[in-house]
């Protein structure tokens, strides 16, 4: 199995100032495609593999479209998602499995609290348990066992590598990619994950980004419709004042993270990014993006200002804010 790119190849993308002392960096590697999709900025070694993890989903999700999954709107938002677990959010992974004829107890993502707080609290007080609809991967598990159950496909051995839907997947990747996949690795949902450079990560979220509903081409029609529905329904593929969500809402892009500090996100011109911060804290992500876009000229630099106040950038010191995560550009 490969590695991934090491501290000597990455630049410092983040700092973590307190008292005006900075004392943490966040370094890593970023990559800015034009909207025409030409390479425009390069920070650190881009083509080294990594983990896309959670930012793969856009392509699972397109996987399962393909292979006639009948996913739309809050669905197909809830497919691509990294949800917090509300119970919005659930009732539409209810959904999908029930149009799969299937209960939770076929989602084989491990048992989780929503990441959601509010939420969480009044499970406890309900004195329920951590529960796999409530895991941040169950709407694409309940999308998989959708796409299995049209296809007359096993359900039970869905995650296996050499499953038809992750042989669906995989070429559905590689087409968008534009190079093969490794070896499969187990995402934290037990899903196969497969290490791509994040040049060619980039490259595949941009053709979805800036693809047309009415293009000739069913892959990209596809696309443009999974754009669409998360643009309209951006509470599905994270949550309520959540990093992917604020974005989406608040400058109309797409925007997917992945654990370990990868972030994905396209501008409404096409411009694209993809980053991958090195220790895997994905706390200044979002932030290090928006700079990316708005430094590209794809963003405005005071519409970029407002959002970074509606993310959890600030550091406190007792009751008072003392310093803030601010992107290192």
């Amino acid at each position: 199995m490969p590695q991934t790119f090491s501290a000597a190849d990455s630049v410092e993308l983040a700092l973590v100032e307190r008292s005006g002392f900075v004392e943490s960096r966040h370094v890593g590697v970023a990559v800015v495609l034009a909207p025409d999709g030409t390479v425009r900025d390069r920070l650190g070694d881009v083509d080294a593999p990594i983990l896309p993890r959670s930012s793969l989903k856009p392509l699972q999700a397109l996987a399962f479209l393909a292979a006639g999954a009948p996913l739309d709107g809050e669905r197909l938002g809830l497919a691509t998602a990294s949800h917090s677990g509300t119970d919005r959010h659930v009732a539409v992974v209810r959904d999908i499995l029930d149009a799969a004829g299937l209960g939770e107890d076929a989602l084989q993502c491990p048992p989780a609290w929503p990441g959601d707080t509010a939420t969480r609290d009044e499970l406890v007080r309900e004195r329920l348990a951590p529960a796999r609809i409530r895991m941040n991967c169950s709407g694409k598990h309940a999308a998989m066992l959708l796409t299995c159950a049209v296809n007359g496909w096993d359900t039970a051995t869905y995650l296996d590598p050499a499953h038809p839907l992750q042989a669906q997947i995989r070429e559905t990747a590689e087409r968008l990619l534009g190079e093969k996949v490794g070896a499969a690795a187990v995402d934290g949902c037990g899903a196969p994950v497969y290490p791509v450079s994040l040049t060619a990560l980039a490259r595949a979220i941009h053709r979805i980004g800036t693809a047309s509903p009415s293009s000739p081409f069913a892959l990209h029609r596809s696309a443009g419709a999974l754009v669409a529905a998360v643009r309209s329904h951006p509470w599905t593929i994270d949550g309520p004042d959540r990093p992917d969500t604020v974005a989406i809402e608040r400058l109309g892009v797409f925007a997917k993270t992945g654990a370990e500090g990868v972030l994905v996100m396209v501008a409404p011109d096409g411009t694209t990014v993809a980053l991958k911060i090195l220790d895997g804290n994905g706390r200044a992500a979002t932030a290090v993006a928006l700079r990316l876009l708005e430094r590209a000229g794809a963003l405005a630099p005071a519409d970029v200002a407002e959002t970074m106040t509606r993310l959890s950038l600030s550091l406190s010191g007792g009751d008072r804010t003392v310093g803030a995560i601010r992107p290192a550009f």
